[in-house]
């Protein structure tokens, strides 16, 4: 056996050795919250528009949001979450809305 030979199969036993844990990344809770400016007409166009939910789904969410005080839009990775979340909020000024939106890790 030469020398490469020997380093290779030394590396391979290190590396067999080594742990390897793998962690899943956190999600992210997006969360709608209430208040008497926005129009319901606008948080169902952002929940079908950003959130990709469907009509009835965004209807029966912003509903939800309305009597309860906040609902969840949307679980994601923290990135999609916080893209979401600040087009979401952009959208809504540009509109004039005052929509609230914030973000808990799950």
């Amino acid at each position: 056996m030469s020398t490469v030979d020997v380093d290779i199969v030394e590396e391979i036993k290190i590396d067999e050795k080594v742990k390897r844990e793998t962690k899943e990344p956190s999600l992210y809770k997006v969360i709608l919250l209430n208040d008497n400016q926005t129009p319901i007409d606008w948080v169902i166009e952002v929940l079908t528009k950003i959130f990709k939910h469907t009509q009835e789904a965004a209807e029966k969410l912003t509903f939800e949001i309305h009597n309860e005080g906040s609902g969840i839009a949307g679980i994601y990775s923290h990135e999609i979450a916080e893209q979401k979340s600040t087009e979401a909020l952009l959208s809504s000024r540009e509109h004039g809305f005052p929509l609230q939106i914030k973000m808990e890790q799950e």
